[in-house]
C-alpha cells in the first residue's frame, strides 16, 4: 500500500473564522492512483516563471520515476502541445481507448475568491524582460528534462483524462506542475472539473507554483503567494500532499534566486 499524508484546512472548534491544519494518513494501492503533470512547459512568456519550472523539473522527474516503479499510472500534460506529440505512442494509446462519457456534474461548495490578485497575468518578471508574441504561448512541448516512458500518456484533455481514470478503475488522481491558481485549478483536467466529475483529487503541494506578482494584493512574496493559494485549495477544493510521500526525496523547495 502507498501512504499518503492527505492535508485539509479544517474550521476552528475554538473559533468559526479560524483555521487549522488536518493531516490524515491513508493508503491506496499505487495501480489505482494516477499521477497527473500540469503544464510543465518548456519555456514561458514570463522568464522567472520558465526559471522556476526548469528548477523543478529535474527533481519532479525523479520523483515521476519512483511513482511509475510503484505503479502509478502517468499522465503528462503540457496544454496546447499535442501536435509537438502527435505521432507519440502514449498520445495515440489515450486516443485509442474507449471513451466514457463524463456523470452529470456535482455542483461544488461555493468557493471565495483566490487569496491573491493575478489580474495582471501574474508575471513576477520585469516587464522589459518577459517575452512577448501576439498570443504569448511561446511553448511547444513538456520540459525535455521530462521523460516520457512507454506505459505513460499524454493528453490536455479532461475528458481523455476521465475515460482513462474509469476505464483503469484508478480512484485518486495525484495533481502537480503549474500554475496553482490557473492551469492547476481551471484546465479541463484540472482539480475543479475532476472535481465535478466526481474524482478524488490532491495537490502534490511542493511541486507546484504560482503565477503571482508580489507588485499584487496581498503585496507578500511570490513563494508566500504560492503558500496561500495552496491553503485556499486545502480549505474548499481539495487535500494536498508532499511528494515524499511517494518519491523517497525531501519535499522540493525553490532556491529563490531569480530576475525580480
Amino acid at each position: 500500500m502507498l501512504n499518503l499524508n492527505m492535508r485539509k484546512q479544517v474550521r476552528s472548534e475554538s473559533s468559526a473564522t479560524e483555521w487549522v491544519s488536518s493531516e490524515t494518513t491513508r493508503g491506496f494501492e499505487p495501480i489505482r492512483v494516477a499521477l497527473l503533470l500540469c503544464d510543465m512547459w518548456n519555456t514561458h512568456w514570463c522568464v522567472n516563471s520558465a526559471n522556476r519550472v526548469s528548477e523543478m523539473a529535474p527533481v519532479m522527474n525523479r520523483a515521476v520515476n519512483n511513482a511509475r516503479n510503484l505503479g502509478m499510472q502517468i499522465i503528462h500534460a503540457p496544454s496546447d502541445a499535442m501536435k509537438y506529440y502527435a505521432d507519440y505512442p502514449q498520445r495515440l494509446t489515450i486516443l485509442d481507448m474507449s471513451q466514457i462519457a463524463p456523470p452529470p456534474e456535482k455542483i461544488l461548495p461555493k468557493e471565495p475568491p483566490l487569496p491573491i490578485d493575478d489580474s495582471d497575468g501574474g508575471c513576477d518578471t520585469p516587464i522589459e524582460l518577459q517575452i512577448k508574441t501576439p498570443d504569448t504561448s511561446v511553448w511547444t512541448r513538456q520540459h525535455p528534462e521530462i521523460e516520457i516512458f512507454e506505459n505513460d500518456v499524454i493528453s490536455d484533455s479532461g475528458k481523455e483524462v476521465y475515460s482513462l481514470l474509469k476505464l483503469k478503475g484508478i480512484g485518486l488522481l495525484l495533481i502537480m506542475g503549474v500554475h496553482t491558481n490557473m492551469c492547476v485549478l481551471g484546465r479541463s483536467f484540472g482539480i475543479r472539473q475532476m472535481l465535478r466529475w466526481g474524482v478524488e483529487c490532491a495537490l502534490v503541494r511542493d511541486m507546484t507554483d504560482t503565477m503571482y506578482n508580489p507588485a499584487m494584493r496581498p503585496f507578500v512574496s511570490h513563494f508566500e503567494g504560492t503558500r496561500l493559494v495552496v491553503e485556499h485549495i486545502e480549505r474548499y477544493c481539495c487535500p494536498t500532499l508532499l511528494s515524499s510521500d511517494f518519491s523517497g526525496e525531501t519535499p522540493f523547495q525553490f532556491d529563490g534566486n531569480y530576475l525580480a
